[in-house]
């Protein structure tokens, strides 16, 4: 199980590098996840995805830093979307911080950005939580 208490670096089976490195930390109940690489179909999405699901077991608040994702493939934004559909399902919130130019071009395209609430940076998105929590999740306003 991932403890949330420890700074953590997820790299594939094996300690092999793959493209995509998950470093997950804590800010009081909410959980970090800074990602860097590419989010890509094979090692890089399966193990984003089992991250979160890993997290959610234990928090409802996350946050994805993606400053340093540098490509998105469909496989990618179809973890990024389960991703959000695992954690509604858990009355959770995923929400996005820091988009590089490239990732924020691709979930626009896309919309799969209206999917979630998007900040300019991690402490900005951690600050959201704190703001409405009487309200029930869901995107605000």
């Amino acid at each position: 199980m991932l403890s949330l208490q420890d700074s953590a670096r997820h790299e594939g089976p094996g300690g092999a590098a793959m493209a995509l490195n998950l470093d997950v930390s804590r800010t009081g109940d909410i959980a970090v996840v800074t990602c860097r690489g590419r989010i890509v179909f094979g090692e890089e999405a399966d193990e984003l995805r089992r991250v979160v699901l890993d997290l959610l077991n234990e928090t409802t608040r996350i946050v994805l830093n993606l400053a340093w994702v540098g490509y998105i493939d469909s496989t990618g934004l179809g973890t990024l979307v389960a991703s959000f559909i695992s954690a509604r399902h858990r009355k959770a919130q995923i929400k996005f911080a820091a988009l590089s130019p490239r990732t924020r071009r691709v979930l626009t395209l896309t919309n799969v950005n209206r999917l979630f609430e998007v900040y300019e940076t991690t402490e900005q998105a951690i600050k959201s939580f704190r703001r409405h929590p009487d309200l029930p999740l869901g995107k605000i306003g």
